[in-house]
């Protein structure tokens, strides 16, 4: 009996060809290249639905490790004309044109090698493959999924393999290109922002003066620190499992067969692959996503306090800090009218905290590895995955639609500045901490300025005031 995801739209059943594996034969959709341990799996693994299907990016992986296998397999034996049909198949996985088309509907939610992942697309390249030979969909000839495709390979090497593929080149992609823009465009408005002194805060309450520009520039080396950390990961990640097969052994390889598919690898990619020093690690461990994710991790956590600062120094517009004009992208309220609210920020600040969920996830599934193969892989890239691509993504949006807008809002900093009793500072190396202390309370609690208190109290004339009490000249040492 076919499950809901091997049928048409509507109610009309799409023709059924049989096709076996070792448990016998299943009915499999004869408009999809999958075959019978794909239907297995769908039907053992009803979890979910197509949101929960195995992410893109590893089956892209998928495509090209299988591709650099077949390519290196023909100077161990296999017939080029297998071979050639192999990689021709394997290019239309790596386009995403079959994964567009539904052959690829697995879950995450399945074994935690990935076997069944790694069975799916054997399946659907040898079927590619029989196609473009001629041959009878299903037949497993002249192209067997197991015998050919997965030739020199284990589940427990290529869908590790394929984790690490897929993670570099979203790093690559996705998450770089969202967080340079935002990183650079702060650092645009650190310079911008320069010469505004503004009052600055600690424990949410007033301190000391520094520059607006200087304020951001804490939010420039947050993120290119960011940037550091996940470029420090990637020696790690750049390591490939394959040629280890099933316990790190390399059973049924050949010699130089590890290094030649991660040189293949790089040539497809773009991306300096090496063949894993320790397989036996790699298929027991993935320390390197734990690691990636940390960096993720800390990224996230740094966003979130950009990103929270930026939105409280624009509340307002008239009864908070308003210190900076965000871009009003839409309305914020539907019963107040003309609510603007500081939507990105928000947006951001999600995400933040689903990367943070993210990264406890992935420590636990780093910490499931049992004897010779960790089993939470699929679970754990695909975190690593959405957490990559929700901060590239976010980023992005955020840089066009908030902060590449950021503006200074001077006369509302002036204004706090001016009202500020912690200017009161320094005055500490002319007249010492406990009368600055006095004048400083003083004001506050009647509610006066720090210079008339000052006269007042008889500790200051208005000349000395003004002489020691320059916010420009509190900005560090000269």
């Amino acid at each position: 009996m076919a499950c809901s995801q091997c049928m048409s739209s509507g109610n009309k059943a799409v023709r059924m060809r049989k096709e076996k594996d070792t448990m016998g034969e299943l009915d499999v959709p004869d408009d999809k290249l999958y075959g019978a341990q794909t239907v297995r799996s769908i039907m053992n693994f009803p979890i979910g639905g197509i949101e929960e299907r195995m992410p893109y990016p590893v089956i892209i992986a998928m495509g090209i490790l299988k591709k650099a296998a077949a390519k290196v397999n023909v100077e161990y034996g296999l017939d080029k004309k297998l071979a050639d049909a192999i990689m021709q198949a394997c290019d239309d996985v790596i386009s995403g044109k079959l994964y567009r088309e539904g052959h690829f509907p697995l879950v995450i939610w399945q074994t935690g090698s990935g076997t069944q992942s790694n069975m799916n697309t054997n399946e659907v390249i040898a079927n590619r493959a029989i196609q473009i030979l001629g041959g009878k969909l299903g037949s497993k000839d002249p192209v067997h999924p197991n015998d050919h495709v997965n030739k020199s390979q284990s589940s427990n090497d290529t869908y590790p393999t394929a984790m690490h593929i897929a993670v570099a080149m979203e790093l690559r992609d996705r998450l770089m290109p969202g967080l340079v823009a935002l990183r650079d465009t702060l650092d645009g408005k650190a310079k911008e922002f320069d010469k505004i002194i503004k009052i600055g805060r600690t424990h949410l309450m007033d301190a000391v003066p520094l520059t607006l520009g200087q304020e951001f520039s804490a939010y420039v080396t947050q993120l290119t620190f960011g940037i550091e950390r996940v470029c420090s990961t990637l020696p790690r990640l750049h390591y490939l499992a394959l040629g280890g097969t099933a316990v790190g052994t390399g059973l049924n390889t050949r010699i130089g067969f590890a290094e030649k598919c991660a040189k293949e690898i790089s040539n497809l990619t773009g991306i300096p692959f090496e063949s894993a020093p320790n397989k036996f690690e790699a298929l027991a461990s993935h320390d390197a996503m734990v690691e990636v994710h940390g960096a993720l991790n800390t990224i996230a956590v740094s966003l979130m306090k950009i990103v929270n600062d930026i939105r409280l120094l624009a509340s307002g517009p008239r009864c908070g800090l308003a210190e900076l004009l965000l871009p009003e992208n839409e309305p914020g309220s539907s019963i107040m009218p003309g609510k603007v609210n500081p939507t990105q920020c928000e947006s951001l600040t999600m995400i933040a905290a689903q990367v943070m969920g993210n990264h406890m996830a992935c420590t636990i599934g780093g910490s499931n590895g049992h004897f010779e193969l960790n089993v939470f892989k699929p679970m754990m890239v695909a975190n690593v995955l959405r957490s990559i691509r929700l901060i590239g993504d976010g980023c992005q949006a955020f840089n066009k639609n908030c902060a590449v807008g950021i503006k200074a809002n001077t006369a509302q900093i002036e204004k706090i500045m001016k009202e500020s009793l912690m200017l009161v500072t320094a005055l500490n190396p002319h007249i010492g901490y406990d009368k600055a202390a006095l004048i400083a309370k003083t004001a506050h609690k009647e509610g006066g300025t720090l210079k008339d208190t000052a006269i007042k109290l008889g500790i200051l004339t208005a000349e000395q005031f003004d002489q020691w009490v320059k916010p420009e000249d509190m900005l560090g040492p000269k």
